[in-house]
């Protein structure tokens, strides 16, 4: 029987920086809106990541994009100050050669040993894409993306490897070392270009945190293209978390939280959003509309950080009980991996793991990745004193 545990949960390294409030940037946003009270350190990054490791997250999400700094370089020097913890990088096709992606991948994990997860950004916002010299459009983002995974996923398993294709081409490719094992494949997407790429490459996909319909059609949207390859996809979410020992300090540091934003910077953040070609981008901002009124979408999942913050705009707010009872109802519906975020990011990365991973625990649906497994042989037995010395 596998003592794997059902769920497993990742955390998210703030490469543009940390505060005790919502930090502004991400997809659709200009260069230079993100940034914090906390500058994006290797010495803070590192904290955070130990920190993380040691409270039993697997791994954590870093960002891409113009707002932020480099994942893969971030990541590469994170590794050598953790253990076993993983890192999903994120990476864009079309910016940089599908042979590089796969070289620089195949890298990482042998002197990592096999900690990396790759996160497949394709690109939603065209005034950023062009600002990486990525003129194409969305559909054809999507296509390009296919050929991209095709290269590199032979790339990791074969030698003198050709392809020719719409986008690419590549004439006897073979790479200095394959990875002893390939980096598992994430991607998020709502279009409808996400599933046959879905389909054909990737382990996980993860969804935004949308209402529970939202994401049931989503799965079942996934599930559906992945049938047609024979391939099994498994289902991860993106959220943040706030949570707290009663429901009412939750929500307390949720109003505090919205407090502190100005009205007029919600609505340029909400302009700036508005450029984005991606669906789940739009979808995120139809959950308020750039309204601060009735911001809990559905019970105990708040869309705050959304007004400021692109990408993933939702959190799950509640009690320690009720956030973990929210989990279950999102594994019910098919989900196992769970990609978390919280403000501080250090301080909340505590307050879920001392809070709800207990819970998850006692309920047989996870344990801690580190925790040790002793043999009968191994459990001390308590001491007992000669009998001339009682």
């Amino acid at each position: 029987m596998s003592t794997e545990s059902p769920l497993k949960f990742l955390w998210f390294l703030p490469t543009y920086g940390d505060s005790r409030y919502i930090v502004g940037g991400g997809h659709g946003l200009p260069v230079g809106v993100a940034g914090g009270a906390r500058p994006a350190t290797v010495e803070y990054l590192g904290q955070i990541a130990r920190s993380a490791e040691q409270l039993g997250y697997i791994g954590a999400l870093t960002p891409t994009g113009a707002w932020c700094e480099d994942a893969f370089i971030v990541d590469a020097m994170l590794a050598s100050v953790t253990k076993t913890f993983k890192f999903l990088v994120a990476l864009r096709p079309g910016l940089i050669s599908p042979t590089l992606a796969a070289q620089m991948a195949a890298s990482f994990q042998r002197y990592s040993n096999n900690r990396l997860l790759v996160n497949i950004v394709v690109g939603g916002e065209p005034h950023e894409q062009r600002a990486y010299a990525d003129f194409s459009d969305k559909a054809e983002r999507y296509d390009r993306a296919d050929e991209f995974l095709t290269i590199v996923r032979a790339l990791w398993q074969q030698t003198n490897y050709s392809f020719k294709g719409r986008f690419y081409q590549v004439e006897n490719a073979t790479l200095p070392s394959r990875p002893e094992v390939p980096p598992p494949l994430y991607i998020g997407g709502s279009s409808a270009g996400a599933g046959p790429v879905t389909a054909n490459h990737i382990d996980v996909y993860l969804t935004w945190g949308e209402p529970t319909p939202a994401i049931i059609e989503k799965i079942a949207f996934i599930r559906q293209h992945a049938a047609k390859t024979g391939r099994q996809v498994r289902f991860g979410i993106r959220l943040h978390v706030i949570t707290r020992d009663t429901s009412e300090a939750a929500w307390a540091e949720a109003s505090r939280l919205l407090s502190a934003l100005e009205p007029e910077t919600i609505q340029a953040v909400q302009a700036g959003l508005a450029r984005s070609e991606g669906e789940g981008q739009k979808r995120m901002l139809a959950l308020h509309n750039g309204s601060t009124a009735n911001l809990e979408i559905e019970p105990n999942l708040w869309a705050g950080f959304g007004l400021v913050r692109g990408g993933a705009g939702t959190a799950l707010v509640g009690s320690h009980r009720e956030v973990a009872d929210k989990i279950k109802r999102y594994h019910a519906l098919g989900i196992d991996e769970f990609v978390l975020s919280g403000v501080p990011h250090l301080e909340e990365a505590y307050w879920f793991a001392e809070g709800v991973l207990p819970l998850l625990q006692k309920e047989g649906l996870w344990s801690h990745p580190h925790a040790p497994r002793f043999e009968k042989s191994q459990i001390e037995v308590p001491f007992a004193p000669p009998a001339t010395l009682r």
